[in-house]
């Protein structure tokens, strides 16, 4: 039974971070998503930087989740 629960937040856990890295464009920011014109580097701010730490969390989560579904078994 704790095995099934474990497998189905993993597959939820993917998904989200799955979701989450395809929402992030490499090198250009959120900006570029858009039409925005970002030639300059910028730091992150808002929305993207939030986007950001969430799909740190998430990978963590995701991480700990796999390794508690190896001692569980």
């Amino acid at each position: 039974m704790r095995q099934t629960i474990i497998a189905i937040v993993m597959i939820v856990l993917s998904a989200l971070l799955s979701g989450a890295i395809l929402l992030q464009q490499r090198g250009s920011g959120l900006g570029g998503a858009f039409g925005g014109d970002n030639n300059v580097f910028r730091a992150k701010r808002g929305l993207e930087k939030g986007l950001f730490y969430a799909t740190i969390a998430i990978s963590c989560v995701f991480f700990g989740t796999a390794i508690l579904n190896l001692v569980v078994a």
